[in-house]
Parts: C-alpha cells; sequence; structure tokens
C-alpha cells in the first residue's frame, strides 16, 4: 500500500537532481534493498518538524536505519558535497558562474537543549547560553562553511578559520573571490589582513551612519539564510551533543533549500 504523502517529501523531479548525488553501496554483499528517497524524505521530515529520531511515522524505514545513514552521510562530508553541488547549479540557473566574486559573513547564535555536550558558552551581545554558527555564504545566501561553536568564541578568529577550512576542500569557489561583506563585529586590520592573506580579497564592513540612513543588502543575505534555517524546527534550538551534528543537519536542510528553485520556474532566491 503506497504510504502517506507529507509536505517534505522530494518531488519525482526534485528527486532526480537528488539521485546521482547519492554514494553507491558498496560492493559485495547482500544487494541493497533500502529506498535511498525513502531515507531521504525522512531526514527532511524530522528537520522540518523536529521530531525525536524514534518518533518519525511508522510509514518510514526504520528509524535507525534512517538515523544511520544521516549521520555515516556527515561523517563522509556527503551533505557539504550535495550543497556545493546543487550551489552551483543554482547558480548556473539563475545566469551567475559557480564561483562567486563576492561572499558574505555573519554569525547566529541560539540556546542548547537538556544535551548540550561540552561545546556551549554565553554570547553577552545577543543573550544566549548556548552555541554560535558561524556561516559563510555567497551573494544569493547559499552556504559554503559552516562551523558551530560555543556562543562567546571570536568571530573573526571564526570566519578566518571557516575560510581556512574551506581552501582545504577539493574545490574551487574562492578562487574569483574579491570582497567579503561583514557587519562590524568583524571590523580590525587584522582580520582584513587575515582574509587578504588566504583569499586575497578585501573586507568590506558594511552599516549605518550618522549622517545617513539607508539600505544595506549585501551583508544581509546571511540573515536571509538564517531565516530559512527558522524555518526548520529541528534548529530552532541546538539539542545536539555534537557540534558536527548540528552542523550536518545545516547543511542537510539546505539541500532541501536548493531543490527548489532548480525544479521550478518561477522560483527565485
Amino acid at each position: 500500500m503506497e504510504r502517506k504523502s507529507y509536505p517534505t517529501d522530494l518531488t519525482d523531479m526534485e528527486w532526480e537532481i537528488l539521485a546521482p548525488l547519492i554514494p553507491p553501496a558498496k560492493e559485495g554483499g547482500h544487494p541493497p534493498t533500502t529506498d535511498m528517497g525513502e531515507i531521504c524524505n525522512a531526514i527532511y521530515y524530522h528537520l522540518k518538524t523536529g521530531c525525536q529520531w524514534n518518533m518519525l511515522p511508522g510509514d518510514f524505514p526504520p528509524k535507525s536505519t534512517v538515523y544511520s545513514y544521516y549521520r555515516k552521510w556527515h561523517g563522509q562530508g556527503v551533505w557539504e558535497k550535495f550543497n556545493h553541488t546543487l550551489g552551483g547549479q543554482v547558480r548556473s540557473k539563475l545566469g551567475k558562474s559557480t564561483q562567486p566574486i563576492a561572499l558574505a559573513a555573519d554569525s547566529q547564535s541560539v540556546n542548547t537543549g537538556p544535551k548540550k555536550g561540552d561545546v556551549y558558552g554565553f554570547d553577552g551581545c545577543k543573550k544566549v547560553k548556548g552555541r554560535k554558527g558561524h556561516t559563510l555564504v555567497d551573494s544569493l545566501g547559499l552556504m559554503l562553511k559552516l562551523v558551530v561553536s560555543e556562543a562567546n568564541a571570536p568571530e573573526r578568529i571564526l570566519a578566518a578559520y571557516a575560510l581556512m577550512e574551506l581552501l582545504e576542500e577539493p574545490t574551487e569557489l574562492l578562487e574569483k573571490v574579491q570582497v567579503l561583506w561583514v557587519d562590524s563585529g568583524y571590523d580590525g586590520d587584522k582580520f582584513a589582513l587575515a582574509v587578504w592573506f588566504l583569499i586575497q580579497a578585501h573586507v568590506e564592513v558594511i552599516g549605518p551612519t550618522e549622517q545617513e540612513f539607508k539600505v544595506l543588502p549585501q551583508p544581509w543575505v546571511v540573515e536571509r539564510t538564517f531565516g530559512w534555517f527558522n524555518q526548520y524546527h529541528r534548529l530552532s534550538k541546538d539539542y545536539e551533543r555534537l557540534t558536527q551534528m548540528r552542523e550536518g543537519a545545516i547543511y542537510a536542510l539546505m539541500t532541501r533549500i536548493m531543490l527548489l528553485p532548480l525544479v521550478s520556474s518561477t522560483f527565485t532566491l
């Protein structure tokens, strides 16, 4: 009997895009019987609703199987590879180069749940006790790199660290970058010099002036990305014991978001 459909389910067109990116099963042994499309549907359902793994609807594959793939794919960097591949496809569809020339960086602090683990702190500016996600996005708000730390971690150090992590990956995403947009929390000659040494781009601090109020769209593409995060109840708090699993959840939900403009003729970011 065909199972009940959920709003988070992949459409046939979305699955056609995602399916080739799924890691193949290991050779040898018993032929795989798991429906990988249903694994993805269960993961997206979990992220959207925020339900516990053992409370997934019974018409999905067993929760132990779903969680095993979810965690294994993060450990192997699969979710992040999905992001880079789908992000390039989105940029191409919108008529942009797959290699961005402008980036934006910012951070979002969230409270931790009962299982807060060892990495947590207090963000005095935002009055949040928990963790902070340092996010690096392109000019469309598509995520390139995420680093989760304690909430009181210095923003400039973690932004530089995110750039270093991205440079070590087998991608060419930073080769054409000319400018990094940030807010006043990242101001300073040392940070600007570090960015120049890493990617030969200059830092542009965007903020209001005393003389004039004006709309400042460039760095706030990150805020729109944070708004996408807020649509997924699993991210309302950091429920994970390990920071890596928080990162995995955000990379996973971004894959779901980026599939929408790829299958729609009218949807834009």
